[in-house]
């Protein structure tokens, strides 16, 4: 699996959208998940990389 880079569009309670930044994707396409699956401070503008179903900051 190859990895996937996204930055968090927003964030809503418990949930964080992300959107996939290394590729060209649809403008509504975002991801919906639990902030529990994020790393320690992330927020809203943080890119991510995601590798081995794991989450970590850039």
């Amino acid at each position: 699996m190859e990895p996937k880079l996204y930055v968090v569009s927003r964030i809503d309670g418990d949930y964080a959208y992300l959107k996939r930044i290394d590729t060209a994707s649809e403008p509504d396409d975002e991801l919906f998940i639990a902030r529990a699956l994020l790393p320690e401070g992330a927020d809203e503008g943080s890119r991510l990389r995601y590798e081995m179903l794991e989450y970590t900051l850039l």
